[in-house]
């Protein structure tokens, strides 16, 4: 039978009369207006789900390690050029994620390059600090974006090949839980936010399997959430406290995970 490419091709040497250049005779999986309608949308969640997969599977990719941040957090070279002294006191968390990415890195390769890979959300910050980490380490790295009004392109730091664009954030997320060996999460907005309680949620409920999870920046946390409060009011119980752990730098998150792949191996 033809392949899909080669009857594309033919459709376009067709002669143009009024019949072949109305919509309705373009080849359904080459009509972009018709794949852009509303009813088409469960077919474009099946398409972002598949095509990451599908990729991810042929380069032998098994496991990652998530790193969720803030996308203001700047490198501590330009510091001075945060937007509050907050965001520049911060910067000293883009070198443990570039840190922390690098020892993660050179682990991966043991595995050549299949297992604890880096998983970043692709942009600027602490994401960026991760992927910078996994290539300085000599490793690849996954760039999960998504297209938003106010973001710029890719860091370029990812593997191109492992660089891909989101239109729907509910995919994306599955993507970076998927594969994930564990989940750092470093000071960020509401999207870090989000990613975090969407983690949580998922291990709380045991919709996942239950990793570590990570929060870098102690102070910065605790004076952003109270979730003993949480656990007072009786809305969350005392062992979902136990689901995050609090740490300072790369090397003690490292500690960590090596830790608990010793248990559960």
């Amino acid at each position: 039978m033809p392949r899909s490419r080669e009857d594309m091709a033919r459709a376009d040497e067709i002669v143009e009369t009024p019949q072949t250049l109305a919509p309705a005779y373009k080849l359904a999986f080459a009509d972009q207006d018709f794949l852009l309608r509303p009813e088409l949308r469960p077919v474009r969640l099946q398409l972002e789900l598949l095509k990451p997969e599908m990729v991810m599977d042929e380069r032998g990719i098994k496991s990652t390690v998530v790193i969720f941040g803030g996308a203001r957090i700047p490198a501590p070279d330009h510091a001075d050029e945060a937007r509050t002294p907050t965001l520049a006191g911060l910067s000293k968390y883009y070198e443990e994620a570039r840190r922390f990415a690098y020892l993660m890195t050179e682990r991966s390769q043991q595995t050549y390059g299949k297992e604890f890979v880096i998983c970043t959300g692709g942009g600027p910050g602490v994401m960026e600090a991760g992927n910078r980490g996994a290539e300085e380490a000599g490793g690849q790295s996954i760039g999960l974006g998504i297209v938003l009004p106010h973001e710029q392109a890719p860091n370029h730091y990812v593997t191109p090949a492992l660089c891909f664009n989101f239109h729907y954030f509910a995919i994306r997320k599955m993507h970076f839980l998927m594969r994930a060996r564990a989940v750092t999460i470093f000071p960020g907005g509401f999207g870090t936010l989000d990613e975090m309680f969407e983690t949580l949620t998922l291990i709380q409920t045991r919709r996942m399997e239950r990793i570590p999870v990570l929060l870098f920046g102690r102070e910065f946390w605790e004076e952003v959430l109270n979730l003993p409060a949480l656990a007072k009011a009786g809305t969350i119980s005392e062992a979902d406290l136990d689901l995050i752990r609090y740490v300072e730098t790369a090397d003690e998150a490292v500690e960590i995970i090596d830790g608990w792949n010793a248990v559960s191996s």
